[in-house]
């Protein structure tokens, strides 16, 4: 029975965050407007809406977008991950790499920037993001190749670093991350609409910030390659790129202030947090005392599923309980194992339960 609840929430949580849940109520034509996100937009007055959505969400977010708005949609472009692509009618679909970049995923990111050339104060663009989309959407600065990116990207997932200083180094080596987007589609207006998969849901790190104001520096950058112990292991031409751009000879991202960001939305529709309140409604309906302890869990994946097990064992609260976390663990891959951080986290707690039942 317990089983059989435990699915029921799960799948309330992530039922929550589904794209035909999310869109239908951020995306809309009505009298004369398009409504997107929190901002609407007097019809006669738009010269083109560019739609683009990236992530391993983007072909059902681009699906829905068809069916609710594609009769106002200039071009439309769709970039997920292999064998998760749908049949569309107005979006190109581009499938590419993930977790580590590929050809296609560079492919993607000259299809984007390809796009936003020439726009005009009267051109929308909307920015559909879902997780996965750094990988999946990507470009390399002059000099740098996809196989000099390859390595450094397998080098940082596979380090411990997290998902900030994954990003931070991301950003700083792209025309697209770190708020390049917005540069790049200046003087459109733009309108982010955000599945965030990422630990406090800040636009600024999400799919490496493309749409927003970027607080790190090239300095940051090569910091995180030494607090690794990566910098003297990826290829030269991606120290010297980092290295002109200490030296003020390359230009910075887009700072917060900029006047860039003026015609700039960004909303996030989808969360963690959400997900987590759905699945803990969905408990208590079937009977359970829940408790959401943290939707903003970080750290190493061994030692905070033994932590999570020990705090189990310890509870004395009212029962059947439900105990509901979530966020993003780390952890420093050795080896040629297969599965994610999701999946050890989990194998460690049983492994945890296994160890005090011998006892």
């Amino acid at each position: 029975m317990f089983r059989r609840n435990a699915y029921e929430i799960f799948t309330a949580g992530v039922n929550s965050v589904l794209p035909e849940v999310l869109l239908p109520k951020n995306m809309y034509y009505k009298d004369g407007y398009l409504f997107l996100a929190d901002w609407k937009y007097r019809v006669n007055e738009i010269n083109n809406l560019i739609v683009i959505a990236a992530g391993k969400a983007a072909s059902d977010m681009s699906k829905i977008t068809e069916e609710r708005i594609g009769n106002f949609i200039t071009k439309g472009l769709c970039i997920t991950k292999y064998n998760h692509a749908v049949t569309l009618k107005i979006f190109k679909t581009i499938e590419a790499g993930h977790p580590l970049p590929d050809n296609n995923s560079i492919l993607a990111g000259k299809e984007v920037l390809d796009a936003l050339k020439n726009l005009t104060p009267g051109d929308i663009v909307l920015l559909l993001l879902s997780g996965g989309a750094s990988s999946l959407l990507a470009d390399t600065p002059p000099g740098i190749t996809l196989e000099n990116l390859y390595h450094l990207s397998g080098l940082l997932i596979n380090s411990g670093a997290d998902i900030f200083e994954v990003n931070t180094v991301r950003k700083h080596l792209s025309q697209i991350k770190g708020g390049n987007f917005i540069k790049a589609a200046y003087p459109a207006s733009v309108v982010t609409m955000i599945i965030s998969d990422v630990v406090g849901d800040d636009p600024a790190t999400i799919a490496s910030g493309p749409t927003s104001p970027d607080s790190t520096t090239f300095e940051d950058a090569k910091n995180v390659l030494l607090k690794y112990g990566i910098w003297n292991l990826i290829h030269e031409s991606i120290r010297e790129h980092i290295h002109k751009g200490v030296c003020n000879e390359i230009e910075e991202t887009p700072k917060a202030g900029s006047f860039l960001f003026e015609k700039n939305h960004n909303k996030i529709i989808g969360s963690n947090k959400i997900c987590l309140e759905a699945a803990k409604l969905k408990a208590e309906q079937l009977g359970f005392h829940t408790i959401i302890l943290t939707d903003k869990m970080t750290g190493d994946t061994d030692t905070l599923s033994r932590k999570l097990i020990l705090n189990l064992l310890e509870y004395e609260g009212i029962k059947p309980a439900c105990i509901l976390l979530g966020g993003e663990t780390s952890l420093q891959v050795s080896g040629n194992g297969k599965g994610g951080r999701n999946q050890h986290f989990v194998l460690c707690a049983m492994n945890e339960l296994l160890k005090i039942k011998k006892k």
